[in-house]
């Protein structure tokens, strides 16, 4: 049974910053505390390296590979365990200017295969904080940078 995150953050920063901020993997050790390392060139069939730190839970180390990048709008990833279908997330970073001049970003991963409903209070737990750390960091960090250009 598929099971689904979501979650959506007001970024005072237009799209630009943000997408400069979350497509900088380089510099996710800086600010990021969820995906606290990241490596890898952020190009549709890219693989990328990210070691995962959930509030909570153990790191992990995944090689999840890039399937969508729209410059500004949309970022998101395949990760899996094993094999196909044993554990599958398609996560995804949605920003979507603000008639203010901010950003609305909606961060998402849409969890398949069998392993999920053994993985569901987990995923509702650790990652979801861990999602919320990070929208938050995300925001610091571009607001902060769009504050630096004004």
């Amino acid at each position: 049974m598929p099971h689904r995150l979501h979650t959506e953050i007001e970024i005072n920063a237009p799209a630009e910053i943000v997408w400069e901020v979350l497509i900088d993997l380089d510099r996710y050790a800086e600010w990021n505390p969820f995906i606290v390392k990241s490596a890898g060139t952020p190009a549709v069939g890219q693989r990328l390296t990210n070691r995962l730190q959930p509030p909570g839970g153990r790191a992990m180390t995944f090689r999840p590979t890039v399937t969508e990048l729209d410059e500004r709008r949309s970022f998101e990833w395949l990760g899996r365990l094993g094999l196909p279908g044993v554990f599958d997330g398609r996560h995804r970073f949605e920003l979507t200017p603000t008639s203010s001049g901010g950003t609305t970003v909606t961060h998402s991963e849409h969890f398949t295969g069998v392993l999920v409903p053994f993985m569901r209070r987990s995923l509702d737990r650790s990652t979801a904080a861990g999602f919320a750390a990070m929208n938050s960091a995300l925001k610091q960090r571009a607001e902060a940078r769009a504050g630096d250009r004004s």
